[in-house]
């Protein structure tokens, strides 16, 4: 299974990645951020490298190339707030036969801008000369959480902890392969 962890930035996606992965012993985290930054070395940078096509076809292909040789469970902590792109992939993925578990961490705005007003700043900056907190800040969407397609595990992070969260999301794994049978 691919465990997908979306949510906007700081909703806890990294942290729940971790926090799974030592309770799966197989499970590799595959973080497609390093693909972006991968092939802003052979084309021109961009602002938000989700906008290229070519990454979002690699992280189809990655991803599903790590779960079928490399590990039971693929964990991918990666926000796709973009529904077109959130739809592309997903569906990228369930076309190429893979069972894929979307969990959306939802969490209230004021609280991810808090979270990111205490992080440090990314190691890529936009290209458009945003600050990276602005860029970030930018890209919080209050809708996302209503707007995600059926099926989706929708979990409040900023009410639930690392360890609780994990409790649910392996308990919809459950389900899902219980149903499946």
């Amino acid at each position: 299974m691919i465990i997908w962890l979306n949510g906007g930035f700081a909703a806890g996606k990294t942290t729940l990645a971790r926090e799974l992965h030592g309770r799966l012993p197989d499970s590799l985290v595959f973080d497609p951020e390093e693909l972006g930054v991968a092939l802003w070395k052979w084309v021109p940078p961009n602002d938000d490298f989700q906008d290229l096509a070519s990454w979002r076809e690699l992280v189809v292909a990655t991803a599903s190339a790590l779960r079928r040789h490399h590990a039971a469970t693929v964990i991918v902590p990666m926000s796709l707030v973009r529904d077109a792109y959130r739809a592309e992939i997903l569906g990228g993925l369930a076309a190429a036969g893979e069972d894929v578990l979307h969990v959306f961490l939802d969490a209230d705005v004021d609280v991810l801008g808090a979270r990111l007003r205490d992080r440090m700043p990314p190691p890529v900056l936009p290209v458009s000369g945003q600050s990276p907190l602005d860029w970030a800040l930018s890209r919080l969407d209050p809708t996302a959480g209503a707007r995600q397609p059926e099926g989706t595990v929708v979990l409040r992070s900023d009410r639930l902890t690392p360890a609780e969260l994990a409790d649910e999301v392996l308990a919809a794994s459950r389900r899902r392969v219980d149903s499946a049978r």
